[in-house]
């Protein structure tokens, strides 16, 4: 068999492994994409946020701060929880807490309000993405890679719905966005107590320092570390663009609706042929240095004042971005001798952590220093982290297959 003949077998063996999915799978995928569609819900509401609460654009930044914050320190605590009451009640437990902090966000009347229900909303997000991760990897058929790109299509799907969403309801009220997530996570949570199986209790407890003992491994240190830089990069394009585009709710969420398109078809179909043509670490580089290159576009399209360029580089950030979500996460599964929801909540930690403190620097320094200064920041976050993965190179391809 040739190795153009290899690779085609290899897609159409995943294509083919991807579709066919107990219903528990696509159950718990489903409400992931409700999930996520939490990280992109306020994008197209930030400035009517700003103006009914009487905000600056920095201080509506901490939705996005406060929400990863509790977020990545959660992450330490969820493999501690579902290892004693196991993978369906933890992911409950996460969606009950969405629901009732989506809910209280939207009887918000100061902006401090909602940054602080955002963060319990964080902690109820960090015990289901986490878990669902595991559930995922752990009843999918097609093995670790398969789920995995399931898991990715529902955060890129949830990603790119939740500025659709968002503008949709925010056009018309900018509390309806957090009532109507409430709802679909409602929904979500009785879907997976109907369809989702009992989850055994794993026999082994997870201890609480587990996950910070867990980045003692190089390899998945080595991917942390890059992730919490590409996030930065990541979260300065989501949480600061809508401030300098000058649109409506609706304007910024088609922006946004696009650009979570771009992730979602990327992250499931462009990523895995590039990663069996050229392999995992090379990949990485190459999406890291193009994102780096799209960042610096957005600083000049700021600088220019020309809304046309930053809504093409968002959109095209946003295929970019795709592929490294998956990238990224494979990695994480995949270069530890943890088990993989300590590894993923290790990884998790540091990586959110980026996501957590991009929104407010962006804002600052785009406050202080004028709108151009936050992508350019970013461009350099993105160096560190393509400089990280190659620094690391050594224990990224220990797992990995010879690419063809």
């Amino acid at each position: 068999m040739t190795a153009e003949s290899a690779v085609h077998t290899t897609l159409e063996a995943e294509k083919a492994s991807f579709f066919r999915q107990p219903k528990a799978v696509w159950a718990t995928a489903a409400a992931a994409v409700f999930a996520f569609m939490g990280i992109g819900l306020v994008d197209p509401i930030l400035p009517a946020i700003a103006v009914n609460l009487k905000a600056t654009p920095s201080e509506v930044s901490l939705l996005f701060t406060s929400y990863f914050l509790v977020t990545a320190i959660a992450m330490l605590l969820t493999g501690f929880v579902s290892s004693r009451i196991g993978g369906k009640k933890t992911l409950l437990i996460g969606l009950a807490l969405i629901v009732a902090f989506a809910s209280l966000s939207g009887t918000s009347n100061s902006v401090w309000q909602l940054v602080d229900f955002r963060a319990g909303w964080g902690l109820g997000n960090a015990l289901f993405v986490a878990t669902a991760l595991a559930v995922i990897v752990g009843v999918a058929s097609g093995g670790t890679s398969t789920a995995i790109i399931l898991y990715e299509a529902a955060l890129g799907l949830g990603i790119s719905l939740g500025p659709l969403v968002g503008a949709l309801l925010g056009g018309w009220q900018w509390r309806a966005p957090f009532f109507g997530t409430a709802t679909l996570m409602a929904i979500a949570f009785i879907a997976l107590v109907t369809m989702l199986p009992k989850t055994p209790v794993p026999a082994q407890k997870t201890k609480l320092s587990a996950p910070i003992r867990a980045l003692g491994h190089a390899g998945l240190r080595t991917t942390a570390g890059s992730a919490f830089f590409y996030n930065f990069g990541f979260f300065t394009v989501l949480a600061f663009t809508p401030f300098i585009l000058g649109m409506n709710a609706y304007g910024i969420g088609a922006v946004f609706f696009g650009w979570g398109v771009a992730l979602a078809l990327t992250s499931v179909f462009v990523a895995p042929s590039l990663q069996v043509r050229f392999g995992d670490v090379k990949v990485l580089a190459g999406m890291l240095a193009l994102l780096a290159l799209d960042l610096v576009g957005l600083g000049i399209a700021a600088a220019a004042h020309s809304v046309p360029a930053v809504v093409v580089l968002v959109i095209a950030a946003g295929g970019f971005l795709g592929v490294n979500n998956t990238v990224y996460t494979e990695l994480a599964m995949g270069v530890s001798d943890s088990p993989r929801p300590v590894a993923s909540a290790g990884y998790n930690f540091v990586r959110w952590m980026g996501g957590a403190l991009a929104p407010y620097i962006a804002a600052k320094l785009g406050e202080d220093f004028g709108a151009p200064v936050p992508f350019y920041v970013a461009a350099v976050a993105l160096v560190v982290a393509l400089a990280i993965a190659l620094a690391g190179r050594v224990y990224l391809t220990e797992h990995e297959p010879a690419a063809v």
